[in-house]
């Protein structure tokens, strides 16, 4: 039978698990970050960027998560969502820089050993705990430094896995498509299997006639067979009871 393929169509997307992308394990640690930099330097309630702040760092990790388990079913909403957390991201940077602005503090620039010190501790660490220690030692401006950075970071990643995700849909296409590829592979294989089956049915059909041909003579073969040994037993009784007269009359005289 033709293999169509079917068996090896996943009609479900890959489930993503978030938590081991680096680019969640960072949004993560900004938006930990950023709670703990309106605790420290953003008036409660006189100053409504902090909420923003919260909001955009908190939309940027959550929706990285809605849009990869939604990514099972959809690749279109997978990746609307996934813009729309870069999206926060750009609103929380904005945040940072016009913080620092306001303040008249400094952005770290390229060359700098501060900077470099930076980078490569952003670069190396993807886990909550290696910044936490230092969310109640650092000033405002080291915070919203490294903040930028590990923003930059976020978007560079979720760029390229945005790229692997488009090649994918491009490839394999979306859920609709792999539906409508399953089924009408099955369908094929049904069909292949029928005809297969509508090819064979005379020549099943012409063995099944031989066969009773084949039983019948068999049968008519036995049934001679057995009339003929009656026969001859029936005869050898008719001797043996003459035999046994024969006898019986011999030993009277």
């Amino acid at each position: 039978m033709t293999d169509t393929g079917n068996d090896k169509i996943n009609v479900l997307g890959k489930q993503t698990n978030w938590e081991d992308l680096y680019f969640y394990q960072k949004a993560d640690i900004v938006y930990q970050m950023s709670f703990a930099f309106c605790n420290r330097f953003i008036h409660p309630y006189k100053d409504r960027t902090r909420d923003q702040i919260i909001q955009a760092a908190r939309s940027c990790k959550q929706n990285i998560v809605e849009g990869l388990a939604d990514g099972v079913t959809s690749s279109e909403m997978q990746m609307k969502l996934l813009n729309v957390a870069r999206a926060s991201l750009k609103e929380l940077r904005e945040d940072f820089e016009d913080y620092l602005k306001s303040r008249h503090l400094q952005y770290y620039i390229a060359g700098e050993e501060r900077y470099n010190v930076m980078l490569d501790y952003c670069r190396h660490h993807n886990r909550l705990p290696d910044y936490e220690p230092f969310f109640d030692k650092w000033n405002d401006e080291q915070m919203c430094n490294y903040g930028l950075t590990l923003c930059h970071m976020i978007d560079k990643m979720m760029m390229s896995f945005m790229k692997r995700l488009e090649q994918e849909f491009i490839t394999e296409g979306g859920i609709k498509e792999r539906m409508h590829k399953a089924r009408t592979g099955y369908r094929q294989q049904q069909d292949t299997r029928l005809k297969e089956l509508e090819t064979r049915l005379p020549e099943l059909e012409s063995e099944l006639f031989k066969a009773n041909a084949e039983m019948m003579k068999w049968k008519s073969s036995y049934e001679d067979l057995r009339q003929r040994a009656l026969k001859s037993y029936y005869k050898q009784q008719e001797e043996i009871s003459r035999l046994k007269a024969l006898i019986e009359e011999m030993k009277k005289k």
